[in-house]
């Protein structure tokens, strides 16, 4: 049987969340393979909402099991304060899986996280301060702490301690704050071990077994395709790889099991945090898209910048992830639009671009060149077939599908999971 890839194709926010519970109830596993908990999903089932930070969205689906991936870096804290959330709730988190070789956010990476913003000043991120960037750094340097070495004190010390010397230094002379203790960290992180290790697995060798037993493996990515640290709007990115290819790397599933990636783009596009945005609305315009939509992060509540769609990206999004389908998202949010613009090709100095800029200068120059589609007026939120919809969504439809380079294959009318439009079976195509 098939894994299946789901990947943003924007700047994050596109509805992936409600993309992987519409398929939970025909999938076997859910995987989380990269980022950590600033990379949030909210989910609507039956008309109560659910806000997974660290979580694999496949959690609230019965007899999924749900695993975070050797690629996700994560906050225990938080974690178990997510677990404990939705059991209150009743929803069931027994099954949870963690891979071994997974990475720990510690103290100190939210620290550096935010002690470093400050002092980019004008040149910061915008990350959302919860350590993710700096525990990655120390996993490329080969410093980190994974989730196995809870299990082996010696050897954790000896890994908290190496961490530790490098980033006391920068604190304290640095950043003028107080060093942080060996002990502290070390006792922070075995508070969390009993807990913990029942969830701990292989998680390559888990899913390779499952997809040998013909079970279906979903991999939902978490951000987007332009936030991914090589194919995305770079410096202003995350540090991990989002994109199709990273969910193989991050989940231990060689690239020749994955059969379907499914790109998710919302109707409009969104991005929180800083960076270019060539179709960015300053206007009021913006500021209606932004509250009909409910663009405000899971995460942080910081509220999310919009603008139109742009199928420039979307054809960038398409070509480095391989898309097989899009799952286009929040179309009832243009409901009652006179005219709807889509960015087609960008304009650079006098110079028209069809595709992607190749320089971050001028990817930062391009302005958009729009296309104007006629707008609906009828409510959409009870479409469930393609012919249910206004003649001119339908058309809004066809129109950013040609554009989009890859077919639709699903539309979201609405949030909840049935207010859905199934084209083509995203898992059997």
């Amino acid at each position: 049987m098939p894994a299946i890839v789901i990947v943003g194709a924007q700047w994050g926010d596109e509805g992936k969340g409600k993309a992987t519970d519409l398929l939970g109830g025909r999938v076997d596993y859910v995987v989380k393979p990269n980022g950590g908990n600033n990379a949030g999903h909210t989910v609507v089932v039956g008309g109560e909402k659910y806000e997974l930070k660290l979580l694999p969205a496949g959690i609230l689906s019965p007899n999924v099991v749900p695993v975070i991936g050797n690629g996700v870096v994560v906050n225990l804290e938080a974690l178990f304060d997510e677990i404990d959330g939705l059991n209150a709730r009743g929803a069931d988190t027994s099954q949870l899986r963690i891979s071994a070789n997974s990475h720990l956010v510690a103290p100190y990476h939210q620290v550096m996280d935010k002690v470093t913003e400050r002092f980019l000043g004008k040149r910061a991120i915008g990350t959302t301060g919860r350590g993710i960037g700096p525990a990655y750094m120390d996993k490329v340097a080969r410093l980190g702490i994974r989730a196995q070495d809870l299990f082996d004190e010696s050897i954790l010390r000896q890994k908290v301690e190496g961490s530790l010397r490098q980033k006391n230094e920068l604190l304290v002379k640095v950043y003028n704050r107080r060093d942080i203790g060996v002990d502290e960290i070390v006792d922070y992180f075995l508070s969390f071990a009993e807990r913990l290790r029942p969830m701990i697995v292989d998680s390559s060798l888990l899913l390779n077994d499952a997809l040998d037993e013909n079970k279906v493996v979903l991999l939902e990515g978490g951000q987007a395709t332009f936030l991914d640290v090589d194919h995305g709007t770079y410096p202003f990115v995350t540090s991990s790889n989002p994109t199709a290819g990273g969910a193989s790397v991050g989940s231990g599933i060689g690239p020749t099991r994955i059969s379907r990636v499914v790109g998710i783009v919302k109707a409009y596009t969104t991005r929180v945090g800083a960076g270019p945005f060539p179709t960015e609305l300053f206007d009021d315009m913006g500021e209606y898209l932004q509250k009909t939509g409910g663009e405000f992060g899971v995460n942080t509540g910081r509220p999310r910048r919009c603008g139109w769609y742009d199928s420039v990206l979307a054809r960038y999004a398409s070509r480095v992830n391989g898309f097989t389908d899009y799952f286009l998202t929040k179309l009832d949010v243009l409901t009652g639009l006179d005219r709807i613009p889509v960015c087609v090709a960008y304009d650079v100095d006098g110079i028209r671009h069809d595709e992607m800029p190749i320089t971050q200068t001028d990817f930062h120059h391009a302005e958009p060149i729009f296309e104007y589609f006629d707008g609906w007026t009828e409510d959409i939120t009870k479409a469930r077939t393609f012919e249910d919809l206004p003649g001119n969504a339908q058309s809004y439809i066809r129109a950013l599908e040609k554009l989009s380079g890859t077919r639709f294959s699903a539309i979201g009318v609405g949030p909840d999971r049935e207010q859905t439009i199934v084209l083509h079976d995203l898992i059997t195509g």
